[in-house]
């Protein structure tokens, strides 16, 4: 139905900024609502971002708010997050997530679709 590739990651200091991509092939990507989890070894993947099919609608996890923007582009297939400011604690594989539906999903079991995921490793 969709196939999600996630882009972008890699060693960082802290303090430092990356930006990661997810390119989505298959179904229309318009009408998918999009999100970005992340996983740390021997821990729950967790939320981390959600954005509407619209792009119109965001939603952050507590603990990336003011560093973290999600955004995307319809034209390109391309949802992005954009992370500053970062931290040791950032430290997991980041996943690329789609839903089929017009409303904005923070809840991992709901989506659909996954990427492979990209590590992204924040040095202290």
């Amino acid at each position: 139905q969709v196939q999600l590739v996630e882009s972008g990651g890699g060693l960082v200091q802290a303090g430092g900024s990356l930006r990661l991509s997810c390119a989505a092939s298959g179904r229309t990507f318009r009408s998918y609502g999009m999100g970005w989890f992340r996983q740390a070894p021997g821990k729950e993947r967790e939320f981390v971002a959600a954005i509407s099919w619209s792009g119109g609608s965001t939603y952050y996890a507590d603990s990336v708010k003011g560093r973290i923007t999600i955004s995307r582009d319809n034209a390109k297939n391309t949802v992005y997050l954009q992370m500053n400011s970062l931290k040791p604690e950032d430290t997991a594989v980041y996943y690329c997530a789609a839903k089929y539906s017009s409303r904005l999903v923070i809840t991992l079991r709901e989506y659909d679709y996954w990427g492979q995921g990209t590590q992204v490793t924040v040095s202290s």
